[in-house]
């Protein structure tokens, strides 16, 4: 089966500093595009320890890389939990670690899993199957008010109450339950505007981000998955809108930041420690060779820090 296509291979794999003995976490493991070649890179003794909580993903992804034996480790789990997993593996710290944010074009294309407004499926967008939420359970029992925020906030998106009080108005004539008949109130609420991108694409983001709960703790995590770095260890960060892109930016610079205290202060008194450097002050972004090869990535921001 052919893989998905990562974001920013050769980047991630050269900004990671995969080598041969390494220990890798990928967070995000998906159907493993990554985790491949930084086995690769890492062979003969390297090893990527690859989390997933999609357990289709996390099948395809232990086929895609039967080939490298024990070196590839599959853990369903939610990335989130990296210490836990990390301590039920006997593994105290790692060389790499690397998360992937973004919807690999397997979940895309599966129209049973409700992601797409362009493939008709149910409103699903778990990533999870096993749990209970989903996106169909929002759109037809969440308040005006609650749906309006989670349009605003996730997908920024300034038509938020005028496609809030639409879905209302429909889903009291009929319960919402496929992907087309969301993105047709979408379009009858802000109409077809001139854009490089549907109209529906914000809402259907914001949507999978509440499901999926997808920025509840990642500053935390973040601070939590560095500390388990070997020292000159790396972590690198894709992100494809610019909510996780802030968390990550604000992250990565507070842990790089010694002493907070007020500038009043004449000493020191919050002992504060440096925990990373950062490699990437600014994002690195796809090529315009891999635009052209891959339009998805078009959104794509890794950023990496180092630990100290």
């Amino acid at each position: 089966m052919q893989l998905h296509r990562p974001v920013l291979l050769e980047e991630v794999v050269e900004l990671l500093k995969s080598r041969d003995g390494g220990i890798y976490v990928d967070c995000t493991v998906g159907l493993g595009g990554h985790s491949e070649k930084i086995l690769t890179v890492a062979a003969p003794e390297g090893s990527v320890i690859g989390i997933e909580i999609d357990a289709e993903s996390l099948a395809l992804a232990e086929k895609n890389l039967s080939r490298f034996g024990k070196h590839f480790i599959k853990v369903r789990n939610n990335y989130k939990k990296l210490p836990g997993i990390l301590d039920s593996l006997g593994i105290d710290a790692v060389d790499g670690i690397l998360v992937d944010l973004g919807m690999s074009s397997y979940h895309v294309t599966q129209s049973s899993r409700g992601f797409s407004f362009q493939i008709d499926g149910p409103l699903d967008m778990r990533f999870d199957t096993d749990q209970e939420e989903t996106a169909e359970k929002l759109v037809n029992e969440l308040p005006e008010e609650n749906l309006q925020r989670i349009l605003e906030e996730y997908g920024e998106e300034k038509f938020g109450g005028k496609i809030a009080r639409l879905i209302v108005a429909r889903r009291r004539e009929k319960r919402i339950e496929r992907t087309s008949e969301l993105s047709r109130i979408v379009l009858e609420a802000c109409g077809q505007r001139r854009s490089k991108i549907h109209p529906a694409t914000k809402t259907f983001q914001a949507l999978r981000i509440a499901v999926n709960r997808e920025l509840e703790g990642l500053s935390d995590f973040i601070r939590r998955a560095i500390e388990r770095l070997k020292k000159g260890g790396r972590m690198a960060i894709i992100s494809y809108h610019s909510l996780e892109d802030r968390i990550v930016k604000m992250s990565f610079r507070d842990l790089s930041s010694s002493c907070i205290c007020p500038p009043a202060l004449p000493v020191c008194g919050c002992g504060r420690e440096t925990l990373v450097r950062l490699i990437t002050r600014k994002p690195i972004l796809p090529s315009r060779k891999e635009l052209l090869e891959n339009p998805r990535a078009r959104s794509a921001r890794l950023r990496v820090v180092e630990r100290l």
